[in-house]
C-alpha cells in the first residue's frame, strides 16, 4: 500500500516537530521499515534525510523506477549502492541518526565523510514512536488484514483438526492466508494438548488429539500492515480444569480490554488482566507481557507489561492477549488485536472467544 500524500506529509512533519524538540537540525533515517513509513517505498535498499527544509530519498539504480511509482513527498535521489558516502555529505548541524538501525562499522563511514562541523547525534526510536499512533490509512490496512485472518479462522472451524498434525494444519493456514491475498504476519503457531503450555511453541509432525486444548496464533500481512489474534480451540470434550483456565483466561482478556483506553498507564493495563489470574493462583503461569504494538511490524510499540513505561494514546493499536501454561498438561491463550481510542477499544479481531471446538 501507497500511504496517501497527505498522510506522508504529516508523517514528516511530526518528525520535524521532533526534532525540533530534541534540537536536532536533521535526521538520517537507514532502518528500512521506517524509511517506508515515511515515503511509501518497499525496496530492500534506500534512505531518506528529514530536516525543516529538506526531505530527501536516497536509492540505486535498481529501484529508481519503483521509487518513482512509490515515494511521495519527497525528492528522490539516485545514489551509489553503497550510500554512506552520499548521505555522509548531505548531513549537516546537529544531525540525528538511528543508532539503534546502524551498524558501527556504517557509523564510523558516515563519520568520516561528513564535512566539518557537522555532529552526529544518536536520535533514538523517534520514528518508531511516530508508528505507535496509526493514522486512518494505517487503521484502514490493518482493519483489513484482521478481517482476512478471522475468515481463514472461519476455514479451520469447517476443516478441522483431529487426527491432522499440528505442522500440516499450520501449513494449510498459511496457504489460506495467501490465497486468500496476504502473508502470513508471522509463522503461525498450532500447539495442541501439552505443547500448547510453551508460549511460542513450534508446530510439531503430531497427530493433533480429540480432547484436548489447541493454541492458534495467527496474523495476516496485508498491503504491508499486520493482525495478530490467537484463540484456543477444543477438540472435543475437556476435564473440568481445562475448562476452568479456559474461562479464567476469558475472564483475564476481558478485565484487560475494559482497562485499555487512551490515558491509562500501560502497566496498569497489564495489571488489570494480571490480577485476575493472580487471583486465582495462577501468577506464576502468565510470564509474558498482555500485548505490543502491531502496525508494519507484527511487534512494536506500545508494550502493555509489568515494567512498561508511558501511557496508551488513541491510535495505538496493541494486542491484549493473557495467557495460562502448565506444563506437562495444556495452554490457553486468547488475544484481540484493539484500536484504542479515548473511550475503550475497538476491537479489529472478531472471530468469537467463546470457546470454539473443533473435531
Amino acid at each position: 500500500m501507497t500511504p496517501p500524500v497527505a498522510a506522508v506529509e504529516a508523517r514528516a512533519d511530526h518528525l520535524v516537530d521532533v526534532l525540533a524538540e530534541r534540537e536536532l537540525d536533521c535526521v538520517l533515517v537507514t532502518g528500512m521499515v521506517n524509511v517506508r513509513y515515511l515515503t511509501g517505498f518497499t525496496g530492500s535498499n534506500g534512505a531518506c534525510i528529514v530536516s525543516r527544509d529538506e526531505r530527501l530519498f536516497l536509492t540505486d539504480f535498481r529501484y529508481v523506477e519503483q521509487a518513482e511509482e512509490q515515494v511521495r513527498g519527497f525528492d528522490s535521489v539516485q545514489a551509489e549502492r553503497d550510500m554512506l558516502a552520499d548521505l555522509a555529505g548531505r548531513l549537516s548541524g546537529r544531525a540525528g541518526f538511528e543508532d539503534h538501525q546502524l551498524t558501527v562499522k556504517s557509523f564510523r563511514k558516515i563519520e568520516e565523510k561528513v564535512s566539518e562541523g557537522t555532529e552526529l547525534v544518536a536520535a533514538g526510536e523517534v520514528v518508531e514512536g511516530l508508528r505507535e499512533v496509526k493514522d486512518q490509512s494505517e487503521l484502514s490496512a490493518m482493519a483489513a488484514a484482521a478481517e482476512l485472518a478471522d475468515g481463514v479462522y472461519e476455514h479451520l472451524r469447517e476443516h478441522g483438526m483431529v487426527g491432522r498434525t499440528e505442522l500440516e494444519v499450520a501449513r494449510e493456514l498459511e496457504r489460506e492466508l495467501r490465497e486468500r491475498g496476504a502473508e502470513p504476519a508471522f509463522p503461525v503457531i498450532v500447539a495442541s494438548g501439552a505443547h500448547g503450555a510453551r508460549p511460542h511453541a513450534e508446530p510439531r509432525d503430531a497427530e493433533i488429539p480429540p480432547d484436548t486444548l489447541v493454541v492458534v496464533d495467527m496474523g495476516a500481512k496485508l498491503d504491508g500492515y499486520c493482525s495478530d489474534c490467537t484463540r484456543t480451540f477444543a477438540t472435543g470434550s475437556l476435564s473440568d480444569a481445562a475448562l476452568e483456565v479456559y474461562e479464567l483466561v476469558r475472564a483475564a482478556q476481558e478485565r484487560g480490554l475494559e482497562a485499555t483506553r487512551a490515558g491509562t498507564p500501560c502497566r496498569d493495563v497489564d495489571a488489570a488482566a494480571r490480577q485476575v489470574i493472580e487471583a486465582a493462583g495462577h501468577g506464576e503461569r502468565f510470564g509474558h507481557g498482555l500485548g505490543h504494538g502491531v502496525g508494519l511490524e507484527v511487534h512494536e510499540g506500545p508494550r502493555l507489561t509489568k515494567t512498561a513505561e508511558g501511557e496508551l494514546r488513541a491510535g495505538n493499536t496493541v494486542t491484549v492477549e493473557p495467557g495460562v501454561y502448565l506444563p506437562g498438561e495444556f495452554g490457553v491463550r486468547i488475544e484481540d488485536l484493539v484500536t484504542v481510542t479515548d473511550d475503550g477499544p475497538e476491537i479489529m479481531t472478531h472471530f468469537p472467544k467463546t470457546l470454539v471446538t473443533v473435531t
